[in-house]
């Protein structure tokens, strides 16, 4: 019979691939799950017959991408995963790892693989960070079979890992924690007498949903303020203390915001400030401008946007919105932050408000369709400039009409090329007014 502790029953697995968590490992690290039957979350990707989940059941881990913001398991997921193989696990960060690092773990697991039988799952944390030719040096090494390969990464993998890694590899989606997950993390810190809290505090409930709330679906920013609000309730009051709001505000004082200006959160949340703008949702889009500016954006990308937005969206519905941009886009040069919020949430606020057409994108977008058919057809002859004699005989400027010289200043003659003749681009939208 195998006495050995089992990754998939209610026993946890003994963890000889990481080293033991020093005195004082913060609590985030000390609930870190030991079994899938403690992971919490991700339910679409760990479901009961998933394909995930079966691969793990079987001892049998796939080279996988975890994908996720951070705090979604994707080094706890790896740790299981190298368990669930009775595989030894290697970890590196592509921070800091090179090549050579490459080339010597996967010797290692070379040997090991020869002498017992024993695979290694090798675990790329940030594996986004690696450039083309790192990420070409794995390659050969997950397709022979040497290790298996997990990488982590918080971006998008279509963009950061390289397409033939990609094809060898299976994308895991992970997902922020919901609220109830966070909970659940968070009574079982409260509870667990070996590596949790043990019962020394209560959390209050307005508290334990600040918590959850203020966590952004991060289970490491939940647990880590969770442990500081603990020891400030306890300095206070001593065992069994009551942590309350006021403890968890002091222990999040100021959340730093999941936001990467370069990276997908960035191309997120821009793309929904722009899409309320133009589908007149005020509220949404300085939502959105708060959550750009409060995270750190430069203002300045923020202000070239609505400057964008008041000529492509707004348009001739409104001819003053491409001014009122600009002067939010000189404002904000001029001032800087935090005063630069008040011309952009007003210039946000006239935009999302202000009437819609997209008539001059339609115009130009159709001319230069016209021009890609047709290629740079003669200009016609009377509409040029005759300024030599032989350009007069050749009936340069013949027959043009000069539009001052007309009623209301309007003349009626062709000006597109003549295989143009009669095409229209320019169609004034609902809320323009008609010329």
């Amino acid at each position: 019979m195998n006495d050995e502790p089992t990754l998939f029953g209610e026993r946890a697995f003994d963890d000889t691939s990481q080293e033991a968590l020093p005195i004082g490992a913060p609590l985030a690290a000390r609930m870190r799950p030991r079994s899938l039957a403690e992971f919490v979350g991700q339910s679409h990707a760990l479901a009961p017959g998933s394909g995930l989940r079966t691969a793990l059941e079987r001892g049998s881990p796939p080279s996988m991408i975890l994908w996720g913001p951070p705090g979604t398991g994707k080094t706890t997921l790896a740790r299981l995963a190298a368990a669930a193989g009775d595989a030894r696990l290697v970890q590196l960060s592509a921070v800091s790892a090179g090549v050579a690092d490459l080339r010597r773990a996967v010797a290692d697991a070379k040997r090991l693989l020869s002498a017992s039988g024993r695979r290694t799952v090798l675990f790329i944390d940030e594996i986004h960070r690696f450039n083309k030719g790192q990420q070409d040096a794995i390659l050969p090494y997950v397709e022979r079979g040497d290790v298996t390969l997990i990488g982590a990464t918080t971006e998008n993998p279509s963009f950061e890992v390289n397409s033939a890694l990609l094809s060898r590899t299976r994308v895991v989606v992970l997902r922020p924690l919901e609220d109830a997950d966070i909970l659940t993390i968070l009574d079982r810190a409260l509870a667990d007498e070996e590596r949790g809290l043990s019962g020394r505090v209560r959390l209050d409930p307005p508290a334990r949903a600040q918590l959850a709330a203020a966590s952004g679906g991060d289970a490491r920013i939940a647990l880590n303020a969770l442990e500081l609000a603990a020891e400030i309730a306890l300095t206070r009051d001593g065992e069994g203390a009551l942590v309350k709001s006021a403890d968890v505000e002091e222990a999040l004082q100021r959340r730093a915001l999941r936001y990467d200006k370069a990276g997908d959160e960035h191309y997120d949340v821009i793309s929904a400030f722009i899409k309320s703008v133009r589908d007149s949702d005020a509220d949404a889009a300085v939502y959105y401008l708060a959550r750009m500016l409060e995270a750190g954006e430069d203002p300045l990308f923020v202000a070239r946007r609505l400057v964008v937005l008041s000529a492509e969206d707004v348009g001739l519905a409104d001819p003053h919105a491409l001014p009122l941009a600009m002067a939010a886009f000189q404002a904000t040069h001029a001032i800087g932050m935090p005063e630069a919020l008040y011309p952009l949430t007003e210039a946000t606020i006239y935009l999302s408000r202000a009437p819609k057409s997209n008539s001059g994108l339609r115009a130009y977008f159709g001319a230069k369709d016209a021009i890609d058919e047709t290629g740079a057809l003669p200009v016609p002859l009377h509409l040029r400039n005759a300024v030599t004699g032989l350009m007069r005989e050749l009936g340069y400027g013949a027959g043009y009409k000069y539009a001052h010289d007309f009623e209301k200043a309007h003349v009626d003659q062709q000006h597109l090329p003549d295989e143009l003749a009669g095409r229209t681009f320019y169609v004034p939208g609902e809320m323009e007014d008609k010329p």
